[in-house]
C-alpha cells in the first residue's frame, strides 16, 4: 500500500483480553470511542485467549488486525497469513521506542509486519493471606511442592498457563537453577534441554489446581476458589487488588514476556481502516491509558507522561526499565541461534497437550 484511501467504515480486530476498551469494563478506559468518531471505522472485536487461538483464528480468515505476541507473529509472517506494512503511512512511527522499531519478532529481512502495541512481563501473582509476611522470591512456589505461610500446601491451590509457550517459564527455571543443562535461551532448546523441562512441568502438574488461559476466568477462580499463586499478566493483578489480599512479583529467576505488535491480514479487506487504527495506537491516548489498565509498557515512551491513569511513576512500576532482563516470548524454531540445532515448535504444542493429559 502506497497511500491512504477512504476509510471502509469496519475494523475487525482479534487481540487480547483488555486490549481493545471503549470504556464498557471501566468507564474511564476508553480508546475505541474516539477512534471510531475520527474514523468512521467501527470497531469489532474477537478475543483470544492463547497465542495458538489468535493464529488459528488468523488463518481462519475474516479479520483485519491482530495485537500477536512473539509467539504468534513469526508463525504468521512465515505461513504467509500477515502482510507487509509500510511504515511511511504510520506519521507517528518514530514516536516508537528504538528498541521496538526492528523487533525480531515483527520484523523479518529488514521488511516490518506490524506496528508494536505494547510490552511487559509476566508475573507471579500471589494470596498475601497465605504466604504471611513472606514476599515469594522464586518462582519454586508453583514449580515444587511446599507448605505455605497459612500452614497449607501449595498442591491443588496454584494454576499454570495453558499454552505450550509455558515450557519455556519451566526452561527459564532450569535455566537458573539447573545451569549444567546448557540453556541459554528457553525459546531455543537441545532434545535434552527440552526433555528436562517437560519433566519439570510433569512435576508441576501434581500440583496444579487448574490451568488458565482466560483472564477473567483466572480472576474468578482466585477470587471464589482458593488459588493462591500462579503466572498472570500485570492486567488481573491490578483488577484483583482493589478487593482481595493479591499482590505480584518477578521472582530471582527472571521472567518471560510479552512484546506485541499490531499485524494486518494479508487478505484484509479495511485496509485503510487498519492503517488509521495503527496511527491511532501509537498517537492517541491509547498507550497511556492501556499501559495503567493491563500494567503494560507504552511503545511510545513519550506516553509515560502527563497521564492521570497512569500517573507520573506508572511506566517505571510496570517494567520500563526491565527490558533487558525480560525472556520476550518468540516462536521456537529447529535452526536456532544459541544451539546446534532445537525442539520446534509443533513438538511444542503436541507434547504440552500430552502434559496436560497426563503423559
Amino acid at each position: 500500500m502506497t497511500e491512504l484511501g477512504s476509510p471502509e467504515g469496519e475494523l475487525n480486530i482479534v487481540a487480547w483480553a483488555g486490549y481493545i476498551e471503549r470504556g464498557e469494563t471501566m468507564e474511564a478506559f476508553d480508546w475505541v470511542t474516539s477512534y471510531e468518531k475520527s474514523t468512521g471505522c467501527n470497531v469489532k472485536v474477537k478475543t483470544a485467549g492463547t497465542s495458538d487461538e489468535m493464529v488459528a483464528l488468523m488463518n481462519q480468515g475474516g479479520f483485519d488486525i491482530v495485537t500477536a505476541s512473539g509467539d504468534a507473529s513469526l508463525r504468521m509472517i512465515a505461513g504467509e497469513t500477515v502482510q507487509e506494512i509500510n511504515t511511511d503511512l504510520i506519521p507517528s512511527w518514530n514516536t516508537i521506542d528504538k528498541r521496538l522499531q526492528d523487533a525480531v519478532w515483527h520484523t523479518v529481512d529488514g521488511k516490518h509486519y506490524g506496528t508494536p502495541y505494547a510490552w511487559g512481563s509476566n508475573v507471579l501473582m500471589y494470596n498475601t493471606d497465605a504466604f504471611g509476611d513472606k514476599v515469594p522470591d522464586s518462582w519454586n512456589v508453583v514449580w515444587e511442592e511446599q507448605m505455605l505461610a497459612d500452614g497449607k500446601s501449595n498442591k491443588n491451590r496454584v494454576q499454570a498457563f495453558d499454552g505450550p509457550i509455558h515450557i519455556a517459564d519451566a526452561a527459564m527455571y532450569l535455566m537458573y537453577h539447573n545451569p549444567e543443562l546448557g540453556i541459554k535461551d528457553p525459546y531455543e532448546l537441545t532434545e535434552d534441554q527440552y526433555q528436562a523441562s517437560l519433566n519439570l512441568l510433569r512435576q508441576q502438574r501434581e500440583l496444579v489446581g487448574r490451568y488458565w488461559h482466560d483472564a477473567f476466568m483466572q480472576m474468578d477462580d482466585f477470587t471464589n476458589e482458593g488459588f493462591v499463586a500462579s503466572g498472570s499478566w500485570p492486567f488481573q493483578v491490578n483488577l484483583l487488588k482493589p478487593n482481595l489480599p493479591i499482590a505480584s512479583v518477578i521472582p530471582k529467576e527472571g521472567a518471560t514476556g510479552w512484546a506485541d505488535t499490531t499485524m494486518v491480514h494479508a487478505e484484509a479487506k479495511n485496509l485503510n481502516c487498519a492503517y488509521l487504527w495503527m496511527e491511532h495506537q501509537l498517537s492517541s491516548n491509547l498507550q497511556s491509558d492501556l499501559a495503567a489498565w493491563f500494567g503494560a509498557v507504552p511503545v511510545v515512551p513519550a506516553k509515560c507522561v502527563g497521564s492521570d491513569l497512569l500517573g507520573p511513576e506508572g511506566c517505571k512500576i510496570n517494567g520500563i526499565d526491565n527490558f533487558d532482563k525480560i525472556m520476550f516470548w518468540k516462536t521456537p524454531v529447529a535452526s536456532c541461534k544459541t544451539q546446534e540445532s532445537c525442539v520446534p515448535y509443533y513438538r511444542w504444542v503436541t507434547d504440552y497437550i500430552a502434559v496436560l493429559g497426563g503423559r
